[in-house]
């Protein structure tokens, strides 16, 4: 019915036979043998089936079934789960899944994985042996040909994730799936740990980050091994709910309007809550109320009060305490609850059977104040939070506001307005002043200047015209043009800036898993302090013993509710990746978003990114002969410019575009002939131009009139000189460089202000590396570096202690992003290097470096405030709601008092947290 536990040899063959696991370790590994081929058992029918001949096979759950016939195929198919019986179920049963292995008193599991990334029998070789080194596993074995590995493992010893870092180490990748669950039901940090664990046990799960703050599971998974249902089951049996996938799919919109509804709900919940509690507390106190009417003091009247307060009110902590008491754990609903039905249920017992309880020496005060003004407050206190929680993704929001509403689109003769989800691929967009571009397109007719400051906070309209690519979102200034659409709906720029952001927002940073962590265990620590509170009043807290224990016992558990610890990182993260975004900053995660605190070295690449990435005419220089014969610097440049014509190389081409752009115009050369390492010669005008290096006029025996050593000062300077000769005589020089973006050099002392040492990699000559370093400011240069060596010299950096960025455009630097321990791409390069990137600056403004450097250190400061408030909160207020102030001061800390402060808590760490909005980046002024 299954498949089999093979791990090596043909993959029909592994389906089919059991191999005997074990043997060797190391280098040295047992082969498998053949055992005896397994008869599959029908589940519909329960009749043998060889596998080989089956009518028909169904993948359920990792799990393969075989059938007799195609009928019990298609019943299986329509309703699998009744027809697996409870013997196949892993949780609460004894029954080991068809692949795991028994070997003594260890349980083998058998997992197949796919590899990407393998080139040749080589890699399987070094995968096989990486892998059979890891403790834990018993055997692997990879096929080249289906690029998958089959592996036997102990899991009691090493996990699916540590096999798959594993891999990864070994320089290939695993294909993952990954999915985002939207989670309902969760309270506080603690639920964010007992779901986690849920879904690491789960087979095949690789990794899994709960967000408390976005109430999101994102999930990476073994597609081969686990299915989405099992994750969604997981976390239901764990007492959660996972959102349908219609839900989990709306739009940012309907997100909204369901969170407003939330918000609204509590809102309603707080007024009722309030509007009851306040005569329930006035006629609890007749002595500090005595105007209030005698009825209200009546506890039979406050009992009919406090009872919605405690059940409609306070309804969804009753439920999730219910739900976590199921599965055996505990979270914030569990303290609530305790806590006020501790105080209910006595004041409700008291006031039905007075007789019972009064005689036992107790006193007849009731708590229905310290059940209702609780709920009431903690109540407030999730109203509040709620609505500064929708405020941490604005950012979001705006992104989306940005989006045009409709497109005027020509289809045919006909242009009409349409929605903008109805734009389709290829159509023909009409975009007039004023207008925003609905769509990713391309200019096919027309001229204007786009405002792309949504995309790159650069507030100067750039110039468009046929051929050049538009997005969607950017205000059209003035002109009107048509474009080809060629990028709609989740496809276009904001769309997946949209997206991205989303999921940097839901991730989550290291240091946050250690707060979960913690939080994990802070509760059940909590109920164990706040019964032995309980005991130790009760034994010595006199006359009143009782009402002093309970009263203490409500204290301690409600004021430690972990609800700040839960929301002191991710509300931060989601302010500071959502700020970022604003900037033109796209943050991949929050763990990049922490890293990039701690660095202290940062490494540009030259060309592209420290440089505009290709070369311009800096320098027309006429010789001393040709000023003599008034030979004019436009005319050098001129013939120049219609020499290099024929030309393709990128030198010319800079010099072809300088000349149009002065306005000269350029005459077709007659004769056309290029020396590979020396230069050009050209008829122009019936005259003989020769453009090349000082070989070239060597070699046709040009006097240089001394201006070599004009040429070597440009050369120190980084600029490629070329000497231009007209009929034999040298009429100047002109120089061609890549030169330095405008904001170079300003970036550069801004990173030094902070403290950050600047180098530069590249793969010219050091002489010009030098000169570039020389021009904006920087002390190291790694010269004459090859493309494939670029990760060696940050590997290099990083073995000095050193904690690296990498900047950087091109293909070539891919690899070096990704070995930085931060990766920043600039976004007008490829998309490979974004790709590899933990930082895209979408514009392309080295400003944006500083920025994102900036706002990291402000994110990782805000956490930190928040999680010391958080942390000393609990320090501080536990042992002072047990009452260790008493034997000093005399004083306890009511209930109510407990409660408010820890609504209090929560709703300061989000508006801490909200400070971050007001972040504006350090002003770093261009230079010409």
């Amino acid at each position: 019915m299954v498949r089999g536990h093979g791990v090596g040899g043909d993959a029909s063959l592994r389906r089919h036979a059991v191999w005997p696991l074990g043997g060797s370790r190391g280098s040295q590994r047992q082969t498998p043998k053949v055992g005896k081929l397994v008869m599959a058992k029908d589940p519909i029918c329960g009749m043998d089936v060889l596998p080989e001949e089956a009518a028909g096979t169904s993948r359920y759950k990792g799990l393969d079934y075989y059938f007799c016939a195609v009928g019990c195929k298609e019943a299986f198919d329509k309703s699998p789960e009744q027809y697996v019986t409870e013997q196949f179920k892993v949780q609460g049963s004894t029954f080991k899944p068809p692949d795991t292995v028994d070997q003594g008193s260890r349980t083998l599991r058998v997992v197949e994985i796919p590899i990407r990334g393998m080139t040749c029998a080589s890699c399987v070789a070094r995968i096989e042996d990486g892998l059979s080194r890891l403790s834990g596993v018993e055997a692997a074995s990879v096929n080249f040909a289906t690029q998958q590995a089959t592996i036997s493992y102990d899991s009691e010893r090493v996990t699916i994730n540590r096999i798959v870092q594993e891999v990864r180490e070994l320089g290939y990748e695993v294909a993952v799936a990954e999915l985002v669950l939207p989670i309902r039901g969760m309270s506080c940090a603690s639920c964010v740990q007992h779901i986690e664990q849920a879904l690491a046990i789960v087979p095949g799960v690789v990794s899994a980050s709960v967000n408390f703050a976005t109430e999101r599971a994102s999930v990476a998974y073994l597609a081969s091994v686990t299915h989405p249902a099992d994750l969604r089951q997981s976390i239901e049996q764990a007492g959660y709910h996972v959102a349908d996938e219609a839900a989990a799919a709306t739009t940012p919109d309907q997100k909204q309007t369901i969170a407003d509804a939330e918000i609204r709900l509590l809102r309603t919940k707080f007024l009722v809550g309030t509007a009851l509690s306040l005569p329930v507390l006035v006629g609890s106190f007749p002595d500090w109320f005595p105007w209030a009417p005698a009825p209200l003091s009546d506890p039979y009247v406050l009992l009919v009060l406090t009872t919605p307060v405690q059940f409609w009110v306070g309804r969804q902590f009753h439920r999730g305490f219910w739900a976590s008491l199921k599965h055996r754990t505990a979270d914030m609903n569990t303290l609530v609850s305790i806590g006020t039905n501790a105080a209910y249920l006595y004041s409700a017992a008291l006031t039905l059977f007075p007789a019972s309880i009064a005689p036992a020496g107790m006193g007849a005060m009731t708590y229905y104040d310290t059940a209702a003004v609780l709920m009431t407050l903690i109540v407030m206190g999730r109203w509040l939070e709620a609505k500064a929680k929708g405020r941490t993704s604005e950012a979001i929001k705006k992104l989306i506001g940005l989006r045009a509403k409709t497109a005027r689109v020509i289809r045919g003769d006909l242009t009409q307005d349409i929605p903008v989800e109805e734009v389709r691929v290829g159509d023909l967009v009409l975009v007039r002043p004023g207008e925003k571009v609905p769509v990713d397109g391309i200019i096919r007719e027309g001229q204007s200047a786009l405002d792309e400051s949504m995309l790159t906070g650069e507030s100067f309209p750039v110039d468009k015209g046929p051929g050049d690519q538009v997005i969607g979102a950017t205000v059209n200034k003035m002109g009107s043009f048509k474009f080809e659409a060629t990028k709609v709906g989740r496809e276009t720029v904001l769309a997946q800036i949209v997206r991205l952001v989303e999921q940097a927002q839901g991730s989550k940073a290291p240091i946050q898993r250690l707060v979960d962590k913690i939080a994990g265990v802070f509760v059940p620590i909590v109920l164990v302090i706040a019964v032995v509170t309980f005991g130790v009043w009760l034994m010595f807290g006199g006359e009143q013993a009782f009402l002093i224990a309970l009263s203490n016992f409500v204290a301690v558990l409600v004021i430690a509710c972990p609800c700040a610890l839960g929301l002191a990182t991710p509300t931060s993260i989601m302010v500071g990746i959502g700020k970022g975004a604003e900037h033109g900053i796209l943050i991949k995660n929050a763990e990049s978003l922490e890293r990039a605190y701690q660095v202290n070295t940062i490494i540009f690449d030259k060309t592209g990114t420290l440089t505009i990435g290709q070369p311009v005419v800096t320098d027309v220089v006429s010789s001393f002969e040709s000023r003599v014969s008034s030979f004019e610097p436009e005319t050098l440049l001129r013939l120049a410019a219609s020499a290099e014509q024929g030309s393709e190389h990128p030198l010319g081409q800079a010099i072809i575009d300088h000349a149009k752009a002065t306005g000269l115009d350029l005459a077709e050369p007659q004769e056309f002939k290029a020396t590979p390492g020396h230069g050009i010669r050209a008829i122009v005008e019936g005259r003989e131009v020769l453009l090349g290096n000082v070989a070239l006029m060597q070699q046709r025996g040009i006097d240089l009139y001394g201006m070599d050593g004009q040429a070597e000062v440009l050369s120190g300077d980084g600029k490629t000189p070329m000497f231009v000769a007209v009929d034999a005589r040298l009429v100047g020089i002109i120089a061609v460089a890549d030169v330095v973006k405008p904001n170079s050099r300003v970036v550069v002392a801004a990173l030094h202000d902070l403290g950050i040492e600047v180098v530069m990699i590249t793969g010219d000559t050091r002489r010009t590396a030098e000169a570039i370093a020389r021009q904006v400011g920087i002390d190291r240069v790694l010269a004459e570096v090859l493309p494939e060596h670029k990760a060696l010299e940050v590997r290099r950096l990083q073995e000095q202690e050193k904690l690296v960025a990498m900047v950087g455009d091109g293909i070539n630097d891919a690899p070096a992003l990704a070995q930085a321990d931060v990766g920043v791409a600039i976004g007008t390069g490829t998309d490979v290097a974004m790709e590899a990137a933990d930082i895209t600056l979408i514009g392309g403004d080295l400003r944006s470096i500083v920025t994102a450097l900036q706002l990291s250190r402000l994110t990782v400061q805000n956490i930190r405030q928040n999680l010391f408030w958080a942390f000393a909160y609990n320090v501080i207020l536990i042992p002072v709601a047990a009452g260790v102030l008493y034997p000093l001061f005399g004083m306890l800390l009511s209930p109510v008092v407990a409660g408010a402060a820890m609504a209090l808590s929560s709703v300061t760490v989000v508006s801490n947290a909200l400070r971050l909005r007001r972040f504006r980046p350090m002003v770093v002024a261009a230079t010409s």
